[in-house]
């Protein structure tokens, strides 16, 4: 597939730069914490992710070969692609590998979803970097903080399975729901999410609270395992 070549003026975290021509550049497959900004403070690996990301455009004279994927900008008008160094290495999948950042499937750029995955997976089987750290390891969904907020990996008994006109709805135990919007059920169609209920389930994603529930916007199977055994009680981490 054909690449454009770019050259990188700044970099400002990293998962995003602005280009010598101006551009904005969105990463695509990834999500680094997020830097300092005015009174926030940066986020754990923060700096690293964007030292990280410097430090790889430097060694190859700050130039990306661009692959672009179904969809070119997002709500912000920032370019997306997935990005290459000259020689070929994904620069989304170097940053997973080392931990720096979350996996991100985000429908319909899925191109090469599966194998930020695998590159995600390779750093958390070690621990490294973000997965050093408590908040990214595992929690019982009964567990989850009432004010939780941001990435989480969950884990728990699917209590029910329902359908609205808007979306699905997989709940858990600890009133966690999880919400497929009806645009993306097309991507879980291999699956019978009726057939989830009473399995344990791991998912991975933003959580954020509406009227004292825990929900989690599930965009891509990949953000989801499931034990098909009804009775499976997953070893507990949390």
């Amino acid at each position: 597939m054909a690449q454009t070549v770019v050259h990188v003026s700044h970099v400002y975290d990293g998962d995003t730069v602005r280009l010598r021509s101006g551009a904005h550049l969105r990463l695509i497959g990834l999500d680094t914490p997020e830097v300092a900004h005015r009174e926030r403070p940066a986020q754990p690996f923060a700096n690293a992710a964007r030292r990280a990301l410097s430090d790889l455009l430097t060694l190859h004279g700050w130039t990306l070969r661009l692959r672009f994927d179904n969809e070119r900008r997002d709500r912000y008008g920032r370019s997306l692609a997935h990005a290459y160094l000259p020689d070929g290495t994904s620069v989304s999948a170097a940053l997973l590998r080392r931990g720096l950042a979350t996996a991100l499937a985000v429908p319909p750029n899925l191109a090469e979803a599966a194998c930020y995955q695998r590159a995600e997976a390779d750093a958390r089987g070690r621990q490294l970097g973000l997965w050093s750290l408590a908040r990214y390891r595992p929690i019982a969904a009964t567990s989850l903080p009432r004010d939780a907020r941001g990435f989480r990996v969950v884990r728990g008994r699917v209590t029910h399975v329902g359908f609205s006109r808007r979306a699905a709805w997989i709940d858990l135990e600890g009133r966690v729901a999880l919400r497929i919007d009806r645009r993306d059920l097309d991507y879980f169609r291999a699956i019978d999410l009726r057939r989830l209920q009473g399995t344990w389930v791991t998912v991975r994603g933003w959580v954020h609270t509406y009227r004292g529930e825990r929900r989690i916007a599930l965009r891509h199977p990949l953000a989801l395992e499931w034990d098909t055994r009804a009775n499976a009680h997953p070893s507990r981490e949390d």
